[in-house]
């Protein structure tokens, strides 16, 4: 299964000196709507900026993301119903930076660990050449590490969401 493909990808690469990266995602069920606002306080904004403070990231896409960008409007644009439903969710959940009561997806992408045991090229103090191998124990890949983190950013970035959207009905 992946899992074991997974595991059995970061065990090579660890036996060899090395690291890998990869990407994590995210699925938020059973959002409300109307958490974000359209212009400061975008919602894909903030989860965008949590998870991009996460060590070792290197994107972020919500929704379709990046592939959006060779649909046709006529192909991506989410079409909605009269139950308030849409027809697809290219969108990740979120439209005009507001939550669209769709579940929120979206991607982080995670860097290979830099501090590996094979040789590598740098310089010293002085702006020298040298080589550097680094010693002791590195994590082959961050990932599996970095599910939990990822998961907690985006509550932390609902929570703050859900508590601005309470106080500014009161």
């Amino acid at each position: 299964n992946t899992a074991q493909q997974m595991i059995a990808s970061i065990e090579k690469a660890k036996s060899q000196g090395d690291s890998l990266g990869g990407t994590i995602t995210c699925v938020v069920k059973n959002m409300p709507i109307g958490l974000g606002e359209p212009v400061f306080n975008r919602l894909e904004a903030n989860l965008a900026q949590a998870m991009l403070s996460i060590n070792a990231t290197k994107g972020f896409d919500i929704g379709s993301g990046f592939e959006g960008v060779s649909m046709p409007g006529s192909m991506h644009n989410d079409q909605m119903r009269a139950d308030r439903l849409f027809l697809t969710n290219h969108s990740g959940g979120v439209q005009g930076g507001i939550s669209n009561g769709e579940d929120i997806y979206f991607r982080v992408a995670f860097k290979p660990t830099a501090t590996i045991s094979q040789a590598q090229q740098t310089i010293d103090l002085a702006g020298n050449d040298t080589t550097l191998e680094a010693k002791g124990r590195h994590d082959p890949c961050v990932l599996p590490r970095a599910v939990a983190i990822v998961e907690a950013m985006t509550a932390l970035v609902l929570a703050d969401h859900l508590l601005q959207n309470r106080m500014a009905r009161v």
